[in-house]
């Protein structure tokens, strides 16, 4: 199982240091990966460049951290129908560590996500995209369990439905983030307190506010999201 596999490559990382600082390292270094991989902008590239080699150094090598990441993708791709990095994180006891964090389990997420995907198609076919939010995210099983529901529906859903998370816990927001991001979703995190510094503005076009940072996922850079873009804006003028 990729579950045991991950376990047993992820305790040989933490012999001389707690699990939490392994997690948050390795969390910090995939995400920080996958965003430069498409997100050049200087504030972002830079910082998370400086993020990733720091993170690398506390580690010692890139070797262990790269197996992790490949069982990651695997366990996503061979059963895109679980919360795989939140259930590692609560077996870990992880969730303790900020104030007794426990996940909704991935079958509880399902069943209200399909209370609350109806009528999908038709309000693609109204605008041309929809938007399904999640203000407390964290490492994205309600999304996930979305992303599965659209698989059932009649327009492909990573042409036409944005994802968009935010979490105060920059950590397992950025779970949500890799987790969102291999299974080929459009859309992006932000990390911030989503009561008092939410989101805002046009879904298209998010901003970065005061004590915020938003994370794109790659197929948010896609040609159809990028040309929906530049069709807004002309709409606008």
């Amino acid at each position: 199982m990729k579950e045991n596999e991950f376990m047993r490559i992820f305790r040989q990382l933490c012999t001389i240091r707690s699990p939490w600082a392994v997690w948050a390292d390795l969390i910090s270094m995939i995400a920080c990966v996958i965003s430069n991989s498409i997100d050049r902008t200087p504030e972002h590239f830079e910082r998370r460049e400086k993020e990733y080699l720091e993170c690398l150094e506390r580690m010692g090598s890139h070797e262990l951290p790269a197996q992790l990441y490949g069982i990651i993708v695997m366990a996503l791709e061979n059963e895109p129908e679980q919360d795989f990095l939140g259930k590692m994180y609560m077996d870990l006891g992880l969730g303790n560590h900020w104030k007794g964090q426990f996940f909704t389990p991935y079958s509880v997420c399902g069943i209200l996500s399909e209370i609350s995907c109806g009528e999908i198609d038709r309000k693609i076919e109204e605008k041309g995209y929809i938007s399904i939010s999640d203000p407390a995210c964290g490492a994205g099983a309600t999304l996930i369990a979305a992303v599965n529901n659209m698989k059932t529906v009649k327009h492909n859903f990573q042409n036409h439905v944005l994802f968009i998370g935010q979490d105060i816990d920059r950590i397992v927001g950025l779970m949500c983030y890799i987790q969102l991001s291999l299974l080929g979703c459009a859309g992006y995190i932000c990390i911030g307190n989503s009561l008092t510094n939410p989101l805002t503005g046009n879904v298209l076009f998010p901003q970065e506010g005061k004590e915020q940072e938003l994370w794109f996922m790659p197929m948010f850079q896609s040609k159809i999201w990028t040309m929906r873009r530049i069709f807004h804006m002309s709409d606008r003028q």
